[in-house]
């Protein structure tokens, strides 16, 4: 049976440092969340968001949008967050639904580069791009990718020269996991919808991470004996919270594998929390 990688203990972990860190701060950090319409993972991620920031003691506050909302709206109270001093964190929830998914990367661009916690602008991806957090301990990075390298960190799996299989290529996962993995020294593939064969290559890896978001679509013959399953799915099945993996059979031939519920999702707060502490230090810091 597989070991299991329970991001909630090592959530805990990140956030208690987190917590220690704010204790000394008398202004404590900001956090707005920008939520448009009613996806029931969104509302979850979003729930849980702020439920973390009461317990460590940041700030927060959600704004809701019917999906309706047109881009020009959003951008512009974007704008107005941006010169808000009491506000060091700005977070677009994604996906964005309907129409608006297409602006995804228009309004990211919107969010002041400081204030970007999800680590998602196109600079703090050009930080993180030319391994500039390695000598920056404040540059903000993606929180699901760098959540899934800090999980594997903690529970010691060795990821220098190991194979490493992303199925999925999205700006928010996958791309961003493909380059931390690269920088961690593992040899990188991709998988997507149009790559053939995929369990023809799966099974050669030695770390396999789903991001597809597709209910169990991965199962024991896609995953060759000993090696480590990070389920990044995040899906509702008869009201039941899965993910892309069968856990069950995986975890049968699997060495280590991660839980949905409490897997991957509790490591993604975790970073953002810490994301928000540091996006305080580079506002509030003097020079």
């Amino acid at each position: 049976m597989a070991q299991i990688l329970d991001g909630r203990i090592i959530s805990k972990q990140i956030k208690d440092v987190v917590r220690r860190e704010l204790v000394s701060l008398h202004v404590k950090p900001g956090l707005t969340v920008l939520l448009v319409g009613l996806d029931p993972a969104s509302q979850t991620y979003v729930e849980n968001k702020a439920k973390a920031c009461r317990e460590i003691g940041i700030r927060s506050e959600i704004l809701r949008y019917p999906i309706t909302t047109k881009k020009e709206e959003i951008i512009a109270k974007i704008e107005e967050l941006n010169i808000d001093p009491q506000i060091h964190g700005i977070l677009l929830q994604l996906p964005l639904p309907g129409d608006l998914h297409s602006f995804e990367q228009d309004i990211l661009e919107s969010i002041d580069p400081e204030k970007d916690v999800d680590g998602l602008h196109p600079i703090n991806i050009g930080r993180f791009m030319n391994n500039k957090y390695l000598s920056d301990a404040t540059v903000l990075l993606p929180c699901t990718p760098y959540g899934v390298i800090r999980l594997l960190q903690a529970y010691n799996v060795s990821i220098a020269g190991k194979d490493v299989v992303i199925i999925g290529r999205s700006n928010l996962v996958g791309k961003p996991l493909g380059m931390l993995f690269l920088a961690e020294n593992a040899t990188v593939t991709f998988c997507h919808s149009k790559t053939l064969n995929i369990k023809t290559i799966t099974t050669q890896a030695d770390i396999v991470v789903s991001a597809v978001g597709r209910p169990k679509f991965i199962d024991a013959t896609y995953i060759k004996k000993g090696a480590v399953v990070i389920d990044v799915g995040f899906n509702y099945e008869e009201k039941a919270l899965v993910g892309d993996v069968d856990f069950e059979s995986v975890s049968n031939v699997a060495s280590a594998i991660t839980p949905v519920p409490g897997g991957v999702g509790p490591m993604t707060v975790a970073i953002l929390m810490e994301n928000v502490l540091k996006a305080y230090q580079r506002q509030t810091s003097t020079t």
